[in-house]
């Protein structure tokens, strides 16, 4: 037997007489690790990676509407402010956010989806309240703000989200009859109907296009009938164009769109996205550097909003706006795996939730961009997350936030756990 064990442990397959019999050693290599032994494995509560994206176009944005800004109180429309009016607002707006995002993580998904309907009624009345006068503010021909002392609040943000969360309780509700085209759509397709005719009133083609491509999208990856959902979307393009063809105004912007460097356009319709166009040429490769914009100097309007990203293509470059772009790409794919994720694990609200955030934020970045690049008309949508404005970030990151609690209710269940 001794001379058994003493070949053995020539051999490397022998046990050293001081370790326990439980324990089976594996050596790879040089390494020897113990199966006996268990190690902690630490896991995240919420996606890290999806956080640190949001902050990093948070804080691009916070500069770049302070680079957009700064020369604006030389107009004399802003001569009363001070040159980082603009920049501290934004910075207030999105200390705020944070803070209603914070609120909104510790919120349940169940909790959401009895809120859903309230929610959707709220937005409903603060659609009705801001065409009332001297409850809306008129900006630009636009009755679309409600002055809530410091800041400016826009009731189709909150559409937005009210209508997302209605949609996805909505199809959950109706699971049964999801085949059944007219049974699953059409109550959903009148609530739509509602707040786009509000909306129309005011008027905010843009968000109405947004809650339109959330509320169908939704309905496609509830599992509503295909094929008949196919038809409907070729009836809302059909209606959106009738929208613009009976609109002279939204007629003249198409056409500026096709030509805006043609005479009749290049000083009227056609002014911005001609100077968006600008911009984002003199940025070149590698833009101009920061704070060397000069199509911002008065000459683009709504540099800091709408056509932030001109700004940014200017002074970044061709560089610049590509970063940009791959950034709003992962974080929409991250934000729909997470919503798939929620589904495999029969978290059907909170999957739709998610997704829904995924087609807000990653449809409105689209259009924002295809706006300032010139590749769709010129189109009033902010670029989330990064563009001035008050209600906008204040609603993008209460909706980041509800997609991190689906994140961490998803890594709850997956560790054995409860939402």
């Amino acid at each position: 037997m001794k001379l058994l064990r003493a070949t053995l442990a020539r051999l490397g397959l022998g046990r050293p007489a001081t370790e326990s019999v439980g324990e089976l050693p594996v050596r790879l290599q040089t390494g020897s690790y113990d199966s006996g032994r268990t190690r902690p494995v630490a896991a995240a509560g919420f996606d890290q990676p999806l956080v640190w994206v949001v902050v990093a176009l948070l804080a691009w944005g916070l500069v770049m509407v302070f680079s957009a800004s700064i020369a604006l109180p030389d107009n004399p429309r802003f001569a009363r402010y001070a040159h980082t009016h603009f920049v501290s607002r934004h910075a207030l707006f999105i200390c705020i956010g944070l803070v209603a995002a914070f609120m909104a993580f510790q919120l349940p998904l169940r909790v959401w989806e009895k809120l859903a309907p309230w929610l959707f009624m709220a937005s409903i009345v603060l659609l009705v309240a801001v065409l009332i006068p001297h409850v809306g503010t008129v900006v630009n021909g636009a009755r679309r703000w409600i002055s809530v002392g410091f800041m400016s609040f826009q009731p189709s943000e909150l559409a937005k989200l009210s209508v997302l969360l209605y949609a996805a309780s909505y199809m959950v509700r109706k699971m049964e009859v999801k085949e059944d085209f007219f049974k699953a759509v059409t109550p959903m397709g009148v609530a739509v109907v509602l707040v786009g005719v509000l909306l129309l009133a005011e008027p905010d083609m843009g968000a109405f296009m947004v809650i339109v491509v959330i509320a169908m999208g939704i309905l496609f990856l509830g599992g509503v009938n295909a094929r008949m959902f196919f038809l409907i979307a070729l009836l809302v393009v059909g209606a959106f164009g009738l929208i613009v063809l009976s609109s002279e105004w939204r007629r003249e912007r198409i056409f500026a769109y096709l030509d805006p460097w043609s005479e009749e356009h290049a000083l009227g319709k056609g002014y911005q996205l001609s100077h968006a166009l600008i911009a984002i040429g003199r940025g070149e490769i590698f833009g101009v550097g920061l704070g060397g914009s000069v199509e911002k100097l008065h000459w683009l309007p709504e540099a800091h909003t709408d056509f932030l990203l001109a700004v940014i293509g200017e002074e970044f470059g061709l560089m610049g706006v590509l970063t940009l772009i791959v950034m709003f790409m992962w974080l929409t794919r991250r934000i729909m795996h997470i919503g798939r994720q929620a589904i495999a694990l029969d978290q059907v609200f909170a999957g739709l939730v998610a997704q829904g955030v995924g087609l807000w934020v990653g449809f409105q970045s689209f259009i924002n961009i295809g706006v300032n690049l010139g590749a769709l008309p010129t189109k009033g949508l902010t670029l989330p997350l990064m563009s001035y404005g008050g209600s906008a970030i204040l609603l993008n990151l209460v909706a980041l936030a509800v997609v991190l609690r689906v994140d961490y209710e998803n890594r709850q269940l997956m560790r054995g756990g409860r939402p």
